[in-house]
């Protein structure tokens, strides 16, 4: 492990993989193996099965057929994921900070302190807002920082950037470089571009469906 290396050594990988939603495929034989410190972006149309295989390797959603599994760490080291889906999972009548408060004590207060992650996704001056008054911009910074108070190797991200401006998209940018650098792993369903510094750290998986 490097000096900033946080995370041990882990592998995500799938075999024969078939995802999708009331017993209906919408992607299968789906192969890959990716090592920490590397990104698996998702590509492809919509409906093609991105946001349900991201649900299957959170365990949200069961696999209809194939297998995968997450290599190196075990359940006894903690929590392994997070998931970043569509809604950002927000109260709004309680503040900016309660609210990532609550999610770092519901998951674990194992990373950044509240207000240095709120700082470090551009919302520190709004901490004490009533979390229903964010843009929905701010909501995903909002939803992002979730990922900073509490450590979790593996990063499954649904379309991350959804309503960041530029530089909301150069703060993700950012977010999974550092994941990258600390040996976490990110797979992440996206259209838009997502270029971390290294692109050897970038692998792609395109997904076109069933027809």
């Amino acid at each position: 492990m490097t000096e900033r290396q946080v995370f041990g050594s882990l592998a995500l990988s799938a075999h024969a993989l078939a995802v999708g939603r009331g017993g209906i495929a919408l992607a299968q034989g789906l192969e890959f193996k990716v090592q920490n410190g590397k990104c698996l972006l998702l590509r492809g149309p919509n409906g093609v099965g991105k946001s349900t295989l991201l649900l299957t390797l959170a365990g949200i959603v069961e696999a209809l057929d194939g297998s995968f599994k997450l290599e190196g760490p075990t359940s006894e080291d903690g929590p392994l994921l997070h998931y970043c889906g569509h809604r950002n999972a927000i109260k709004p009548r309680l503040s900016v900070l309660e609210n990532l408060d609550f999610w770092a004590q519901l998951n674990g207060p194992t990373g950044a302190a509240s207000l240095e992650a709120l700082e470090t996704v551009g919302l520190d001056h709004v901490a004490g807002l009533d979390a229903g008054y964010l843009s929905a911009g701010q909501g995903r910074r909002l939803a992002l920082a979730r990922l900073l108070v509490s450590a979790r190797p593996l990063w499954l991200l649904d379309e991350p950037t959804a309503a960041l401006d530029t530089e909301g998209h150069d703060l993700v940018t950012r977010l999974i470089d550092a994941h990258l650098e600390a040996g976490g792993l990110v797979v992440a369903a996206t259209h838009d571009p997502i270029t971390p510094t290294d692109p050897n750290r970038v692998e792609t998986l395109v997904m076109a469906g069933i027809h």
